[in-house]
């Protein structure tokens, strides 16, 4: 709402125009804040920082009694911190503090409601700014309180607004183009011919405002080219002041003097719109007027059908099925990703590159679109997205170096490379368990700038100076990069916008070390960019980077690493590294002697190129072919000899990777042969949390194997897992620690210890307080196996205060591994009598019973065994049957996990112990059902089974004995 004011609004001398384009964006406006209270409960609550404030028509009778009447003033009930009403009206001005008073504005006033809207926006030009304050909207804020992140989110939500505000203006816009920038450009040319010195001159001078012409032809900022402006002009009558016009698409008019890029007022219109630049002269200046006629001066027209004006064109939404008009559609996807089309010469030599607005506002050419489909629909999804970003090249690989000749002339934007051995079949296959999306989703912003600051035209000079400059100059110009924050999404947006990314990764195969080490400590800060390190996969510069590694210039090698490591984290690029070789380079890097603490310069420089090989590997590993890939290259004695390094900086990337492929088996039990399990539990009792919550990840994953729980118990492992419970603002931390603790409960010897000795359990059922629902699950899991082996577990879970109400709680989260979890509990704690007594009370028949209609076939086997534990007291078995839990359970045999079928059957026979059960059992076809279990090769399930269907047949000739006597 702020930017889409400013930006696509149209304003006169500080109003709002009364124009169908403000109408249409004004009608969104209020679609939104109607619908804000319902979508927004949260959001709405939150007090803005500043109150709107604007004249309005409202009375005090139009309010309804949820708000207190004094005469004809009005106020809310609810106030501010201050005591302050979120609204109060004192005719004829209203003060408003919240969204949920905003929206009840609205609704109250009817018909009036877009005037309403409109003299709220004329009265508050920066809305967002007294909602949110100065400092949501112009810095980076560190409060983490709730507040906060409920200003963000409103923050978030306002800027979906704007996107779709200025998607929504582009249309409007498009839709009456009169002028394009060729035919102000002509004009422009024709006006300069007839400026000059002599009594027969027309005018004095016409000159832009700016030198700068973009791709398009428009020499106006992109986001004024939202608005349809295509440049600026300063024109100099010989008989009046001089006059200062804006070119738009819907014509010409003044504006309030701009003289170069600068305040938002200068745009504003001063005049009425002409058709073009000689019908405005002629209206402000008589001498031009006069003279005109005699000049041999003639405006060419350009034919409707050949206009076309790029600048304007809609972004690509509804192609995705969306509607502009909706903002609520918007909302889910609304950051679309901006396209930047790389144009290359048949010589394969870069064109000189300008800055797009389609890198702002996300628009290309009907051209563009249809080739882009033709490119996916002929070359396949991987080849399609490369078509754009690379140049033809001859086979054979082209060095390019430095003598003599400018960079241009002799770099090319793609390697050609052979993968590094392997199969076919192996190389180019991949893990089904792997998500080509899988850790990119949190990372995905929108490209929605509207405003580019200075750092983004001095860095696309900057890659002008790369692309024609000498060795000198390419040095300098990438020093000068780096003094830039190439952490700002904008500075690494402009980098690859104006194709630096592609000369970034050509200095890659130069044999230039200056330039190399440049180009990867740039491309080592950029990639953390998930748009960034997608676009060096398909320039092809993860094949460079793999040769790299090989280089004996180690600080290469380092940069190399670290910048594989931040561009492998989707599965396409792990895929790449493995198939060009870079598994094996990499493990190769480890190879180093790191067990003193006091190192030469030479062994410091080895150390660092071992943690920046294991911080490679670490993005790799999260392939599964990956991990089969380093072990093979002998990668696990390697990491097990750096995890005994001193060195604190390396044991992070160690202890990653190797709780990331202590998923596989064969890593599981190298882990607890080569001796690793005994660092990993002496560094749990390291100062550095994320190093703990690697080793307690790690632990939790071999702790399958008893051998494994045994080891920790040995080396003392228990204890500081224990003491971790304590670390209960580090959700992460207390995750992987409640599961390696539940792991390692699973053997006796233990529990007993950490009941015994640590009081790990009281320290565990205060856990389930945490509001994360991956602590809550843990805690429930590393319960389990504690009640089940300790000996008066019973009474042991009675001495918790609240304990039983409070896990009986967490049967309404929504989460399905809490749920599973804590069912998993409720079936070991109903084991004894008086628990079950307790939490019977506590209302766990209706809430297991409301579960039982899930879907989640985990859940299906712990909410069973819950409800077969819980049918042994009292009429819970009756209550089940009246709560509707049997039909559902019934459902449950037709899984096909063996585990949900035992639970199953176990619930079904206590159930049936009821008549009515019975009866529902049997119209929901179990008996059919049960008689194949009873042939099961596993006694339990086949006991239970055998047992219901005894129970429903008993019932049955029950009947037919009441029945015929």
């Amino acid at each position: 709402m702020g930017v889409a004011l400013t930006r696509a609004a149209q304003w006169t001398m500080g109003k709002l125009e009364v124009s169908p384009l403000n109408e249409a964006l004004l009608n969104d406006i209020v679609n939104f804040v109607e619908q804000f209270n319902s979508r927004h409960p949260q959001e709405a609550k939150l007090v803005f920082t500043e109150p709107l404030q604007w004249t309005t028509a409202l009375q005090a009778s139009d309010f309804t009694s949820e708000y207190e009447l004094s005469g004809s003033s009005v106020h809310s009930q609810d106030t501010d911190k201050d005591g302050c009403p979120l609204l109060q009206l004192i005719p004829p001005d209203i003060s408003v503090r919240s969204f949920s008073h905003l929206c009840k504005v609205v609704q109250l006033a009817n018909d009036s409601k877009l005037k309403e809207v409109w003299a709220c926006l004329e009265a508050n030009r920066e809305p967002v700014v007294k909602m949110l304050g100065p400092n949501f909207t112009t810095a980076e804020v560190s409060d983490s309180s709730p507040e906060a992140e409920f200003k963000v989110k409103l923050l978030l939500i306002l800027q979906q607004l704007d996107t779709q505000l200025l998607n929504s203006s582009i249309t409007q816009l498009s839709q009456k183009v009169r002028l394009s920038p060729a035919a102000v450009k002509r004009d422009v040319e024709l006006l300069k011919s007839v400026c000059g010195a002599g009594e027969k001159r027309l005018l004095k001078s016409v000159r832009y405002t700016s030198d700068y012409e973009f791709s398009n032809g428009c020499r106006s900022p992109p986001w004024r080219q939202a608005h349809g402006e295509i440049a600026y002009l300063i024109i100099e009558p010989c008989d009046t002041e001089p006059l200062f016009i804006t070119c738009s698409t819907a014509g010409v008019y003044l504006n309030s003097g701009i003289k170069q890029e600068g305040e938002e007022n200068a745009y504003e219109r001063k005049s009425d719109v002409y058709k073009d630049l000689v019908t405005l002269l002629k209206s402000k200046s008589l001498h031009f007027t006069e003279n005109i006629n005699e000049q041999d001066f003639v405006i060419h027209e350009e034919p409707p059908t050949t206009l076309k004006i790029p600048h304007v064109e809609a972004v690509d939404v509804e192609e995705r099925g969306q509607t502009l008009r909706s903002y609520e559609h918007q909302e889910k996807n609304v950051h679309e990703k901006a396209r930047q089309q790389l144009a290359l010469n048949k010589s394969g030599v870069a064109k000189k590159l300008e800055p797009s607005l389609k890198w702002n506002l996300g628009l290309t050419s009907p051209h563009e679109e249809a080739e882009e489909k033709k490119a996916r629909k002929n070359g396949g999804g991987e080849k399609a997205t490369e078509s754009w970003t690379k140049s033809p090249r001859s086979e054979s690989k082209k060095k390019a170096d430095f003598s003599g000749s400018p960079l241009p002339d002799r770099l090319s934007s793609q390697k050609t490379k052979s993968p590094g051995g392997g199969t076919a079949a192996e190389e180019f296959s991949e893990s089904s368990s792997e998500s080509e999306e899988d850790e990119e989703q949190s990372e995905r912003r929108g490209e929605s700038h509207t405003d580019l600051p200075s750092e983004y035209w001095q860095i696309q000079k900057l890659v002008k100076y790369l692309k024609g400059g000498n060795q000198t100059a390419t040095v300098i110009a990438l020093c000068c990069m780096r003094d830039f924050n190439l952490a700002q999404e904008t500075c690494q947006l402009a980098i690859r916008d104006v194709g630096g990314l592609e000369v970034l990764i050509n200095l890659l195969d130069t044999d230039e070390v200056k330039c190399k080490i440049g180009s990867l400590k740039i491309m080592k800060e950029i990639s953390r960019s998930s748009q960034i390190r997608r676009a060096i996969a398909n320039l092809g510069g993860l094949q460079t980077m793999v040769s790299i590694l090989d280089s004996p210039d180690k600080e290469l090698k380092c940069l190399a690493a670290e910048t594989i490591a931040n561009v492998a984290k989707f599965r396409r690029a792990r895929r790449t590294v493995r198939q060009y070789g870079g598994i094996k380079r990499l493990v190769e890097l480890l190879d180093c002697v790191p067990d003193s603490a006091m190192l030469s310069t030479e062994q410091e420089k080895d150390v660092e190129v071992a943690c920046c090989g294991a911080l490679a590997l670490w993005s790799c590993s999260k392939s599964t072919r990956n991990k089969e890939a380093i072990r093979k290259a002998g990668g696990i004695p390697l990491l097990a000899r750096l995890l005994k390094s001193p060195q604190k900086n390396m044991l992070i990337p160690v202890v990653g990777t190797l709780q990331e492929c202590a998923s596989e088996r064969s890593y599981r039990i190298a882990i607890q042969t080569e001796g690793m399990i005994e660092d990993l539990v002496k560094n749990l009792n390291c100062d550095n949390q994320e190093l703990q919550m690697h080793c307690a990840s790690a632990i939790f994953k071999c702790a399958e194997d008893k051998r494994t729980r045994d080891l920790v118990r040995q080396y003392e492992g228990l204890q500081p897992l224990v003491v971790l419970l304590n670390e209960a603002d580090n959700k992460q931390l207390l995750a992987a620690v409640t599961g390696a603790i539940w792991k390692c409960s699973m053997s006796m010897e233990n529990v007993v210890k950490i009941i015994d000795r640590l009081d790990g359990v009281r320290l565990l059922w205060s856990l389930l307080k945490n509001p994360n629902p991956d602590v809550q699950a843990s805690a429930a899991w590393a319960i389990c196996p504690c009640i089940e082996n300790a000996k008066d577990a019973g009474e042991m879970v009675r001495s918790f205060v609240g304990g039983l109400e409070l896990i009986v709680n967490l049967l309404k989260s929504p989460n399905k591994e809490v749920l599973a979890s804590v069912c998993a509990a409720i079936a070991k704690i109903a084991k004894d009598e008086e628990n079950l007594a307790v939490i019977t009370d506590h209302g766990v028949v209706p809430m297991l019973s409301n579960l039982t209609n899930t879907a989640d076939d985990k859940l299906h086997r712990y909410l069973a065994e819950a409800v077969a534990r819980c049918c042994m007291w009292g009429s819970n078995r009756v209550a089940f049957g009246e709560a509707g839990a049997v039909a559902p359970l019934v459902r449950y045999l037709r899984s096909k996990d063996p585990s949900v079928h035992q639970a199953t059957a176990q619930a079904l026979f206590q159930l049936s112990k009821d008549p009515s059960n019975c009866i529902a059992m049997h119209e929901n076809g179990v008996v059919k059902l049960l008689l194949g279990m009873m042939g099961s090769t596993d006694e339990v399930l086949q006991e239970a089974a055998a047992g219901c269907v005894a129970n429903i047949r008993r019932l049955a000739l029950a009947n037919e004995k009441a029945k015929y006597g």
